[in-house]
């Protein structure tokens, strides 16, 4: 973002950054950012100091779903199809697949990152789909994990979906950025596959329960 002399910087100006920090009506500037302008050949250009903090981010879920584990094995580990309903997901390439692993290309686009990134996928069907990515240059690693185990007892098409997705940026930038919306993606990222597997195979047994809140749904 280049000022020059003539350029309107006023109240206004500074409201919009102060609005950029703002994510759905919540105040989300936990890391005190602070905005320093400073002179330099006619011209000021604005910089974020970020303060120093942890880059590893990690999100985990727990629901309860009306599918069973087949069924949620399935659309998980269908990586071939993420770009068709994964948000951000722009493409995904399956570039080999045997019974228990698979080796996958992925971009994923949001601003401000647009990113490829290959994937090392485990699966053990119906109970896991682990994910691993060590090469990207926006990551360190990547993980995301997910589980599935029985549901109720007197409802055989349920069971129980634990999600995990850990992280850490290369970049302080995005790693500071992530703070203002990652739990949101990640929570749209768990959605969308539930949402996917209701497309499939039609309506749940059950509504979802988030276990994570309520640990005792699952005994009832």
């Amino acid at each position: 973002m280049i000022l020059t002399k003539s350029s309107n910087f006023g109240p206004r100006a500074f409201l919009s950054l102060k609005q950029l920090f703002y994510f759905q009506g919540r105040y989300v500037n936990r890391n005190n950012i602070q905005c320093h302008c400073h002179a330099q050949q006619g011209q000021r250009r604005l910089f974020f100091n970020f303060p120093k903090s942890s880059r590893k981010r990690e999100y985990c879920g727990r629901q309860l779903v009306g599918y069973t584990m087949e069924q949620m094995f399935e659309v998980v580990s269908d990586v071939e199809s993420y770009y068709k309903f994964v948000p951000w997901c722009k493409r995904s390439i399956v570039l080999s697949k045997t019974s228990d692993q698979l080796k996958a290309d992925l971009i994923v686009g949001f601003p401000p990152i647009n990113e490829s990134y290959t994937s090392n996928v485990t699966l053990v069907k119906p109970y896991l789909v682990k994910a691993e990515c060590m090469d990207g240059r926006l990551f360190h690693y990547l993980l995301t994990l997910w589980r599935f185990s029985p549901g109720l007892k007197r409802e055989q098409q349920s069971c129980v979906v634990d999600f995990q997705i850990t992280f850490e940026f290369k970049s302080t930038f995005h790693s500071h950025l992530s703070n203002l919306f990652f739990d949101q993606v990640a929570r749209q990222m768990e959605g969308a596959f539930i949402n996917e597997v209701g497309k499939r195979f039609g309506p749940p047994t059950i509504m979802s329960r988030n276990l994570l809140q309520n640990p005792q749904a699952v005994k009832s």
